[in-house]
Formats: structure tokens, sequence, C-alpha cells
């Protein structure tokens, strides 16, 4: 927790900055927070060393690549100690993109992308096929509505 309390409105406002667009250049950012390009590198280097930062990622429409189908799965395991080795099984297939340990109804709740309902039949087959699943509920996406990162600092100011 110590690591933590190193984290500054400084810290806060380049997470922030970054987290709405995550090929900002550093010396863009370094003229909004009023600090040095080299300063913003150093930073970001320390909040990747403590585990804040852990990548960056592009946020990409799928389906203008021919995912047109987003699903949500709700999994019910067979005995919550088989987590780990679902969880194991769950990543070697590619379709799923997400996936939560979770309280309520199911244990897993997971986010697959597929090309079309065939190869959404297809994904769901081979989770239901792996040991420890018990069974799966499908929910398909219609629309996003909302996919943003949350606000860290108001950078208005």
């Amino acid at each position: 927790m110590d690591k933590i309390l190193d984290i500054d409105n400084v810290d806060l406002k380049i997470i922030s900055l970054l987290n709405e667009d995550a090929k900002t250049p550093y010396t863009e950012i370094a003229k909004k927070v009023f600090v040095s390009s080299g300063t913003v590198h150093v930073r970001m280097r320390k909040l990747e060393e403590m585990g804040v930062v852990k990548s960056a990622t592009l946020n990409i429409d799928f389906s203008k690549l021919g995912y047109d189908i987003s699903a949500f799965l709700g999994i019910y395991l067979e005995k919550s100690s088989l987590y780990d080795n679902v969880i194991i099984k769950l990543k070697a297939i590619p379709e799923v993109i997400n996936a939560y340990y979770t309280t309520g109804n199911y244990s897993i709740f997971a986010k697959i992308i597929c090309k079309d309902t065939n190869h959404l039949r297809d994904v769901l087959n081979k989770i239901q096929k792996v040991d420890g699943i018990d069974r799966t509920e499908t929910l398909i996406v219609l629309e996003e509505s909302i996919n943003r990162p949350i606000q860290l600092f108001d950078n208005s100011q």
C-alpha cells in the first residue's frame, strides 16, 4: 500500500490523459500538465513498475473486422474450486476476450466476440465442453452504448 502514497495529482493527470487516448505523445501531455516530457516519461515508468499501468491498448471496432456478434456469457461452475482450471481452458479459446470471477448467479462472467451465429454456436460448444463448467447463459449484445475509462481527474482544469 505504501506505493499508492507515491501517486500525486500529476500522476493522476497523466493517467487520465493517456486513458482518454493512449497514443497521446508525452510532449503533448507535458504541456497540459505543465511538466517536462522527461518528467512524464519518468512518471510513466514509475507507474508501470508499481503495476498501476499495465499496458496500453487499442479500442477496436471488431465489427469492421468481420466480428459481428459480441456476447456476454454467464458461466456456472460445478464447484468453485474448479475456477483456476476453467480459466486456463478459457484462455485457450481466442474468442473469449474478458473473463471475471464474480459473485451472484454466475461464477464467471465472460465476454466473447464471434463472426456470426454459426461461429458463436461453435465457440459456445467449445466452452460448454470445458471440464468444470456446469452450464452457461448467453446474452447477445445488441448495442454498446457506453465504453469509456473511469475519470480519475478533471482534465478541464
